[in-house]
């Protein structure tokens, strides 16, 4: 009865070892995904990914030369002109420079006035000695006297002219210094991002953390990246739509623009595990009208497809 009962037992031990043997090795199916990818409208197309920006690219405003910030005009969302001031560094110098520079202008004009009036009096006394000298009442020792007086009168009176242009010249400079420490929209916008506050030091030429980013996004375009091995099928007059990722049910017809003529290693990256990151890439531009019910953030990412010319 007891070898009976451990025979059974033991076959029971085989039979489970041999079920969960099987079930190891049985591979689980592959996960779902979150989102449905978008597919292509296309039979035959072209696939790329693509990064929103503002029509004509972003404006990366940067300061004219380190300094403290002392007053930030705008925030993001604000809608510019051309010409709007942004942000104004601190001036104070700059601002005394000006004053300095005025100040030497009246100085100089007095001088002015002194040296014409001199050259005026040398000039009465010259030919009043030419006069007297055609009727022998003067030599010309006191004519040629005469003479150089004059001709030292305006050259004095041509070096204060020459000194007065340049103390206007250094008041236009400082001037200069002065506004393009108010640095001003170079065209209609609105401003994307801020990166600056009063009081914080802003410095100059900053590529990597630029003081504001100004773009027009009532119309955007998009910078699609396709793969050099692809590059060849894609034409100009190519249709071309985009997904917004996570939304496959909206598709944003694309304009095209222009090709990026230089390709260049991959930037944009998805994420996703099979994505090759070693590859180059042909950039090319295109423009479209921001759905009304979808709203679109410049630096998102969209799906891309190219109508291919070239497939059955």
């Amino acid at each position: 009865m007891l070898r009976g009962i451990v025979a059974v037992v033991a076959l029971l031990g085989v039979i489970s070892a041999v079920s969960l043997t099987r079930k190891l090795r049985t591979e689980p199916p592959p996960p779902q995904p979150l989102v449905m990818p978008a597919r292509s409208p296309f039979l035959g197309a072209v696939g790329g990914q693509g990064i929103i920006e503002s029509l004509d690219e972003d404006v990366r405003v940067a300061a004219p030369q380190p300094g403290i910030v002392r007053q930030v005009f705008v925030q993001v969302g604000d809608t510019v002109t051309s010409g709007d001031p942004l942000f104004q560094l601190d001036s104070r110098d700059a601002e005394a420079q000006v004053r300095l520079a005025e100040a030497e202008i009246p100085v100089l004009k007095a001088r002015l006035s002194e040296a014409v009036t001199l050259e005026n009096d040398r000039k009465d006394q010259l030919d009043r000695a030419k006069r007297l000298l055609a009727k022998s009442v003067v030599s010309e020792d006191e004519e040629t006297r005469a003479r150089f007086n004059f001709e030292l009168a305006r050259a004095a009176r041509l070096r204060t002219e020459a000194e007065l242009g340049q103390a206007q010249a250094r008041l236009e400079r400082a001037k200069v210094q002065l506004d393009i420490l108010t640095v001003r929209a170079t065209r209609d916008a609105t401003v994307l991002r801020v990166n600056i506050r009063p009081g914080e030091f802003a410095g100059a030429q900053n590529a990597t953390e630029p003081a504001m980013v100004l773009g027009h996004i009532k119309r955007l375009q998009l910078r699609a990246e396709i793969d050099e091995t692809a590059a060849s099928r894609v034409r100009p007059q190519a249709r071309a739509y985009a997904f917004v990722k996570g939304d496959t049910s909206t598709s944003v017809p694309l304009q095209f623009v222009r090709f990026e003529l230089l390709v260049q290693p991959k930037r944009s990256l998805t994420g996703a595990s099979t994505e090759r990151t070693d590859t180059r890439v042909l950039q090319v531009i295109y423009a479209f009208d921001p759905p009304p019910d979808v709203p679109l953030y410049v630096g998102q990412q969209m799906d891309v497809f190219i109508e291919d010319a070239d497939a059955d």
